[in-house]
C-alpha cells in the first residue's frame, strides 16, 4: 500500500485529500504544522508528499527545498496560492506538480497515480551502468545522477527525465506538445506551459550561461533541441 504524507493547516481541505486517498485504497498521514512535516518526510517513509505553500512554523517553499536535497519522491503543491509566480517558484524550488485550490479530488488522486507511475518506471529503468557524455554534461542512467565537468547538480524526477529524453535524442526537433505528452502523459491534467518551466529550470543547472543556451536550443515557434556538444 502506497503511503502518502499530507501537510495542510487547513483541517477540512487535509481531510478531505485523507478520506479520497484512503477511498481509493492509499495509506494517508496527515500533519498541521510545517516544521512537524519536514520532520515526518524525511524520517519516515513516503511515496507522495503534498505539500500547501502557507503553513505555521516553516512554509511550503522550505519544505520542497529542505525534502529535495534527501529526496527524489514526486512532491505535488495544492495551495491556494494562484498566480504563475507562485507557481513557478514552487517548481523551481523541486516540486513535480501544483495544483489550485479549490481542486477536484478526483484530479489530485489522478495527478498522484500518474506521477507514481512515472517514478516508479524511472527506478525501474536501466539497472546496467550507462553513461551520456555531451561536452562536459554526464547523465548516469544507472544512478540517475547528473554531472557537469564532474561535479553533480541536483535534479527532480521530472527534470532529469526531461534532460535524459533531449540527451537521448539529440539534435532532433521536439515541440512542446511532444515533450509533454513522453513526460507527463495523456494522463495528466497540467498545462504545457511547464514545459518551458522545466526547461529554464534545468538551464540554470547544467548551462554555463542559461541565457545563451549551448546544451538545450529553443527554436522558436517549433520547439527544443538538445545539442551534442
Amino acid at each position: 500500500m502506497k503511503n502518502i504524507l499530507i501537510i495542510e493547516d487547513d483541517i477540512n481541505i487535509a481531510e478531505l485529500e485523507r478520506d479520497y486517498l484512503k477511498l481509493n485504497g492509499y495509506k494517508a498521514d496527515v500533519v498541521h504544522d510545517g516544521g512537524i512535516g519536514l520532520q515526518k518526510a524525511i524520517s519516515s517513509v513516503y511515496d507522495v508528499i503534498i505539500v500547501d505553500l502557507m503553513l505555521p512554523n516553516k512554509n511550503g517553499y522550505e519544505i520542497i527545498q529542505e525534502v529535495r536535497k534527501k529526496l527524489e519522491i514526486p512532491i505535488i503543491v495544492v495551495s491556494a496560492k494562484s498566480e504563475d509566480i507562485d507557481k513557478i517558484r514552487g517548481l523551481d524550488y523541486g516540486a513535480d506538480d501544483y495544483l489550485t485550490k479549490p481542486f477536484s479530488p478526483a484530479e489530485l488522486m489522478a495527478r498522484i497515480k500518474s506521477h507514481l507511475k512515472r517514478y516508479e518506471r524511472l527506478k525501474g529503468k536501466n539497472v546496467s551502468t550507462e553513461i551520456i557524455n555531451h561536452g562536459g554534461l554526464e547523465i548516469n542512467t544507472a544512478s540517475h545522477k547528473v554531472y557537469i565537468n564532474g561535479k553533480e547538480v541536483q535534479m527532480t524526477t521530472k527534470e532529469y527525465e526531461l534532460l535524459f529524453f533531449l540527451a537521448s535524442n539529440p539534435n532532433i526537433v521536439f515541440t512542446k506538445e511532444h515533450i509533454f505528452e513522453t513526460i507527463w502523459g495523456d494522463e495528466y491534467y497540467g498545462d504545457t506551459a511547464t514545459v518551458p518551466v522545466h526547461i529554464q529550470k534545468i538551464r540554470k543547472k547544467i548551462e554555463k550561461d542559461p541565457s545563451n543556451p549551448q546544451f538545450i536550443e529553443t527554436l522558436w515557434g517549433t520547439g527544443y533541441r538538445f545539442n551534442s556538444i
